[in-house]
């Protein structure tokens, strides 16, 4: 699930929810609400989100390791 890679990607580049959301350009609870699955980040957020998180797009939406 997108909510879970998100949380786990940021957690092993040890960045807090603010962190990643100032990377961005976005708010805390923006992360917050991807994180939890409740939205789901659109798609102007996908390729700055995987470069923030250090993965690609496969690996964050399909878990897939390259």
């Amino acid at each position: 699930m997108l909510a879970d890679k998100i949380r786990q990607f940021r957690k092993e580049k040890n960045l807090t929810q603010e962190a990643l959301a100032t990377l961005l350009g976005a708010e805390r609870t923006t992360v917050t609400m991807w994180e939890s699955g409740s939205i789901t980040p659109p798609t102007k957020y996908l390729v700055p989100l995987a470069d923030a998180l250090g993965c690609t797009l496969d690996e964050l939406l399909r878990g897939e390791d390259t």
